[in-house]
């Protein structure tokens, strides 16, 4: 589950990996189009994540006038981890150029500014509602919610598209809440099948230490060659059922400035 600044936003927590660098390019954070959302709309309180306070709204002090980080290099050693890990599922490069057209916030009134920093934390949640969608989609266990899981990515679609004051109004926390329950579905589809393939491996491992338990005994009553064999034959089965297993990992997202 992504981090999320200043407890800002509901989590969803569910047992899906996130893997950056397989989602679509869209759903990755690119802050070379961005004009440094993360960096004023959302607040921080100074902690082991983050060296200072910074209210919502309010521009970090190391944003530079081209809306790069004067600090990037640095920001684990001056105390600013939680701008490392933190990920804005592209929905910042997104409302940058799409939802306002490439006008920053700078050449922007004092208003639509306001409002701008308003919009993007409901714009992140979608996006990152969009990336856990995917997930769905993308593992073969969660088909039986195949069709809901592609109904609830359209609907999410069409919201990334609403104008600033449409996302202002919307329920997020209700759509939310319908995403996670799906999300909820996927992963004990996932943990169902992950636990009847472990099931069905360590029957295999069963059979194959009696099988040459067995195949021992009747060695020992004829000849020693026999038992040497039989033996040989209850280990490889145990070695081979043993290494079908898979290892399991997770995605760990970056910010990428």
């Amino acid at each position: 589950m992504v981090q999320s600044r200043a407890g800002m936003e509901k989590e969803i927590v569910v047992m899906l990996p996130i893997n950056q660098e397989e989602r679509p390019s869209r759903l990755q954070g690119d802050c070379e189009r961005c004009f440094g959302l993360c960096c004023v709309s959302l607040p921080f309180a100074k902690s082991v994540d983050f060296a200072m306070d910074k209210d919502a709204g309010q521009p970090c002090a190391n944003l530079r006038p081209d809306f790069r980080c004067g600090i990037h290099t640095e920001l684990r050693d001056r105390g600013f981890r939680g701008c490392t890990v933190y990920d804005c599922f592209g929905a910042g490069q997104y409302m940058s150029q799409v939802t306002y057209g490439g006008r920053d916030w700078r050449q922007a009134s004092t208003e639509n500014a306001a409002e701008m920093f308003q919009a993007f934390p409901v714009m992140h949640q979608l996006f990152e509602l969009l990336a856990y969608l995917q997930e769905v989609l993308a593992l073969p266990e969660a088909g039986p919610v195949h069709g809901a899981a592609r109904s609830l990515l359209e609907e999410t679609e069409r919201l990334t598209r609403l104008a600033p004051e449409g996302l202002l109004r919307l329920d997020i926390a209700t759509h939310r809440g319908a995403v996670g329950t799906l999300l909820l579905q996927a992963s004990e589809l996932s943990r169902a099948e992950a636990g009847r393939r472990f099931d069905a491996e360590a029957r295999e491992v069963a059979r194959g230490a009696s099988s040459g338990s067995a195949g021992g005994r009747d060695g020992r009553s004829s000849s020693g060659a026999g038992d040497r064999s039989a033996a040989g034959a209850g280990s490889e089965s145990a070695g081979s059922s043993m290494s079908g297993r898979g290892n399991s990992s997770d995605g760990r997202r970056q910010r990428c400035r």
